[in-house]
């Protein structure tokens, strides 16, 4: 192939890449929150049933799990919390605060757990999700957690299929974690909230089910996972101190930087002419990511609290326990004593 064709497909390769990665890191204030709540379509929880629920601690699997089947992944991030199966404490918090915030107060959180029962019964449950996508697309989603449980294989690279990991189902209105990160848990809940804010089920329903569509979905995939990750950081500028901030920008660039270069590798490979250039063109733009996430992080000014720091106080989700306190109009003859008779003229003398 002549070397001046090659030289301008890179060329256009190149640019798209840099165009693509440009669309995150947008951090912004005052924080955005949801203009559209939840609807009487919106999947509930059942009575009793807690929103946040942690897998049963198990050393093997866990074990297997982080130490052997997401060390790709670990690799990919260069983090060693990613897919490491033990969420602590305060990343719950963190992403508990955030989805009250933004009154996703019914999005189930599983976190390290397999529960295909579950998420079979909320599949089905879920109204809120055309029934085209979800007895389509949707039984693919639920069918793929069920026969590679991520409790085990999170991060671990499977042809045709992938690494799986922490993500968000549209079909169930599920945010699965697995990795003991603050900035990607907020970005999964990001996902939920990006959904919830769709008024239209049928456009709800194909902004879900377009991603999925080979070639077709890959700026479906961009611009989720950009909005996404612009609402974490604008979270963590809003709510949490500088550290935070620094870490998300290293994270949550490479992390977008995988999904840019997959679409990449997955275009380019009809027209680069040697089978090896797909994967510098994907694992390169994962290197650029973390150069531009590292480079970003450089440059957050120094704080030590968010800048709307109230926010995390906020709820827009009813607590266990709440009972109307707005108090009856007591009896008028309770209330005060009764106004004294208005003489009548007529009887004066």
């Amino acid at each position: 192939m002549d070397v001046c064709v090659i030289r301008a497909r890179w060329r256009l390769v190149s640019g798209l890449l840099v165009a693509s990665l440009l669309a995150v890191g947008c951090a912004t204030t005052p924080y955005a929150l949801p203009t559209h709540a939840e609807t009487e379509l919106t999947l509930r929880l059942q009575e009793g049933e807690t929103q946040v629920e942690r897998g049963r601690p198990n050393a093997w699997i866990d074990g297997f799990g982080h130490y052997f089947f997401s060390l790709f992944s670990k690799l990919v991030l260069l983090n060693w919390s990613v897919n490491n199966h033990d969420i602590p404490d305060d990343v719950e918090h963190a992403l508990v605060q955030y989805m009250h915030t933004n009154g996703l107060c019914n999005t189930k959180v599983r976190l390290n757990q397999y529960a295909p029962g579950g998420e079979w019964r909320r599949l089905f449950r879920n109204r809120e999700m055309p029934v085209g996508w979800r007895y389509t697309i949707g039984i693919l989603s639920v069918a793929r957690y069920t026969i590679i449980p991520e409790r085990l294989f999170a991060g671990f690279p499977i042809p045709f299929i992938g690494s799986g990991g922490d993500h968000y189902n549209p079909y169930t209105n599920t945010v699965s974690i697995y990795s003991g990160n603050r900035s990607i848990s907020l970005h999964e809940g990001g996902h939920a909230k990006d959904f919830a804010e769709i008024e239209n089920r049928q456009w709800k329903g194909a902004y879900a089910g377009l991603r999925a569509v080979p070639y077709l979905g890959i700026p479906f995939a961009l611009w989720q996972e950009a909005v996404a990750s612009n609402d974490a950081l604008s979270w963590d500028l809003a709510t949490a101190g500088s550290p935070e901030s620094k870490s998300a920008y290293r994270i949550l660039y490479p992390a977008y930087a995988t999904y840019v270069g997959g679409g990449a590798a997955e275009i380019s490979g009809f027209f680069l002419p040697e089978w090896w250039m797909p994967y510098v063109v994907q694992f390169g733009t994962v290197a650029v990511g973390h150069v531009a996430g590292q480079t970003r992080a450089l440059f957050e000014e120094k704080r030590a609290e968010g800048l709307e720091p109230l926010l995390a106080e906020m709820s827009a989700c009813p607590v266990d326990g709440d009972v109307d306190e707005t108090p009856e109009a007591p009896p008028a003859d309770a209330s005060e004593p009764a106004p004294a008779p208005t003489p009548d003229p007529s009887q004066m003398r």
